[in-house]
């Protein structure tokens, strides 16, 4: 093993938190430099529910292990919503994970977090991205009645809407994402794919799920199809992306083009020391469908970033005599 896998945390360092899709992925993003990694498991509590992806009991088990032998944050994420009146399998989930030296659990069900924090107090809960909590009073309800220890943001959230609320919210960390798949829909209201293939990431962790995805070839073009609905047509030469609903390209009376959200992926890494300065604990990187390289190359690229900040911001307090204004701060940094 490599030395970042004893790379000590500083309690004052931005976390960078990252995705693990499979025991393969967990290693390289150990190797690489996370500060913490989240995963689940291979069924429908996991936001991220496709083929070949997640992890077993045992795997958990053993990717805690790892983590906790390279001083790395182990997270599990149970991150979609129970059916009504049948909530066996997330409850099972839950029980199992806290006989885990887990950090947390991410949770977005309200059912889920009032089972976990009745029977299981000394689990600490991450309110997930899913339940869409975007505002101090939302995250006060959620510390209030389950005492959730971060919140993970939505995307469509500025850096000035995200430093307001971290000044609210204390003692509630707050967790945005900085890399990775940019979701502009209300964030666990995303009713899309379901409505083209039955499906719903929400409930079933599965967004434009593979069973339902067609290409065909028409002449030169090809067709992407979800479901009964072509969602993008690629001239000759042009890279056929996968047809994910909202990105797909829709003709409207005044223009053909991405009208729900351009495929360009999410990164935020010109501006970390904005969000640093905006309160935020931990960045997300999206990616547990993402193969070990993937992983790797971006964990490795972000790391040396955050780096790069600390030790910036630790120059800054040592110029400054141990106490760094923000004006320093924004010209080493802008």
């Amino acid at each position: 093993m490599v030395e970042t896998l004893c790379r000590p945390v500083r309690d004052d360092s931005i976390e960078l938190e990252c995705p693990a899709g499979t025991p393969a992925a967990l290693t390289a993003a150990i190797e690489a430099g996370a500060d913490s990694i989240y995963f689940g498991f291979r069924d429908r509590t996991n936001a991220r529910n496709f083929p070949g992806l997640n992890f077993t009991f045992d795997e958990a088990a053993e990717a805690v292990d790892a983590c906790r032998k390279a001083n790395v944050k182990p997270l599990i994420a149970l991150n979609t919503y129970a059916d009504a009146g049948d909530e066996a399998l997330w409850r099972r989930n839950i029980d199992f994970v806290a006989t885990l030296d887990v950090e947390a659990v991410i949770i977005c069900d309200i059912g889920l977090m009032d089972y976990a924090a009745k029977k299981h107090p000394d689990l600490a809960l991450h309110l997930s991205v899913q339940a869409s909590a975007s505002n101090p009073e939302a995250v006060a309800f959620y510390r209030e009645a389950f005492n959730i220890r971060r919140v993970v943001l939505p995307r469509v959230l500025s850096v000035a809407e995200i430093a307001s609320l971290t000044a609210e919210i204390a003692p509630v960390e707050a967790e945005v994402f900085v890399f990775g798949g940019l979701c502009v829909m209300a964030e666990g209201r995303c009713a899309l794919s379901s409505y083209a293939t039955g499906l719903s990431p929400n409930k079933d962790g599965v967004c434009s799920p593979a069973s339902h995805v067609r290409y065909e070839q028409e002449g030169e073009v090809m067709v992407s199809r979800l479901g009964d609905f072509t969602i993008n047509r690629f001239e000759a030469g042009e890279s056929a992306g996968y047809p994910t609903l909202c990105k797909g390209r829709f003709c409207s009376p005044a223009r053909t083009g991405h009208l729900f959200e351009d495929p360009t992926s999410l990164d935020a890494s010109a501006i970390l020391p904005d969000l640093r300065a905006a309160g935020v604990k931990a960045l997300k990187v999206e990616g547990r469908q993402r193969g070990k390289a993937y992983v790797a190359q971006v964990i490795r690229a972000l790391r040396q970033a955050l780096d790069g900040v600390d030790a910036g911001l630790a120059k800054n307090k040592l110029m400054e005599g141990g106490g760094a204004t923000e004006g320093a701060y924004r010209r080493d940094w802008r």
